[in-house]
């Protein structure tokens, strides 16, 4: 039974240098490229006819649109429309980055904290630099509450800005630690019917129970795919919310 931590190894595939640095093509570079290609043929072929009754693929296309769009208007409002194709595209990009990743033998690149932490620091640089040319220096009042007591706002100040520059830790963490969790229950689930159903004998009957197990495990997994790339795009939208807006 291998270990269920190996499939989160990231294997070189084609083994590439620049100036001294590993710059490999590795077979997490692969997923995103197919994530990124997968969602593109899917949105532009349910998009191309554009018919006035939707089919399948163009009402569910309609519908991540809408899901989005919604999302940015009751967290952003008008003023986050100009970032709605940044929302979108990150929204798409880890949906279908993390269903691919429950393809059997494929590679899960959100799994990995340094991949999701490269975004939320993406984010979290992106919302600061907005905030910072929209505001100037009227920027840093975000990190005094509103009526707070004076004696109090040395503290605060203390404790906003450490909440403040948490913020790409913990974005980036709970995706990657509900990926990791998710496909490791699974690995050790599917590892253990299989290894049941080999023994043979009435053991067989024993390996109902984990493949049971396992599908209801493979449909929560789903569940938790689509939940997370929600709640990282949500956390986005009320980052650039404070940017556009402060208190």
């Amino acid at each position: 039974m291998h270990s269920p931590v190996e499939q989160f190894e990231i294997k070189s595939l084609v083994e590439l240098s620049l100036g001294g640095y590993d710059v490999s093509f590795t077979n997490s570079s692969l997923f995103m490229l197919l994530a990124i290609g997968v969602s593109a043929i899917f949105l532009i072929s349910a998009m191309r006819r554009a018919d006035m009754v939707p089919g399948r693929m163009q009402g569910m296309a309609e519908m991540m649109y809408e899901f989005v769009a919604e999302m940015v208007r009751s967290n952003v409002g008008n003023e986050g429309r100009p970032y709605f194709p940044f929302i979108f595209t990150l929204f798409v990009f880890l949906l279908f980055g993390n269903m691919l990743g429950l393809i059997p033998y494929s590679y899960t690149f959100t799994s990995q904290i340094i991949v999701t932490f490269a975004m939320a620091a993406f984010v979290f640089v992106g919302v600061t630099i907005i905030a910072l040319f929209k505001h100037g220096l009227h920027f840093f009042s975000f990190f005094v509450p509103a009526g707070a007591p004076k004696v109090l706002i040395p503290f605060l100040i203390v404790i906003e800005v450490i909440s403040y520059f948490v913020r790409p830790v913990s974005l980036s963490v709970r995706l990657f630690a509900n990926m990791l969790a998710g496909h490791t229950m699974l690995k050790v689930f599917a590892g253990l019917a299989v290894m049941i159903s080999g023994a043979g004998g009435l053991a067989m009957a024993g390996s109902l129970l984990p493949f049971v197990a396992l599908i209801g495990l493979t449909g929560l997994e789903v569940l938790v795919a689509a939940l997370q790339a929600y709640v990282f795009t949500i956390l986005t939208c009320m980052y650039l919310n404070d940017a556009l807006h402060l208190h």
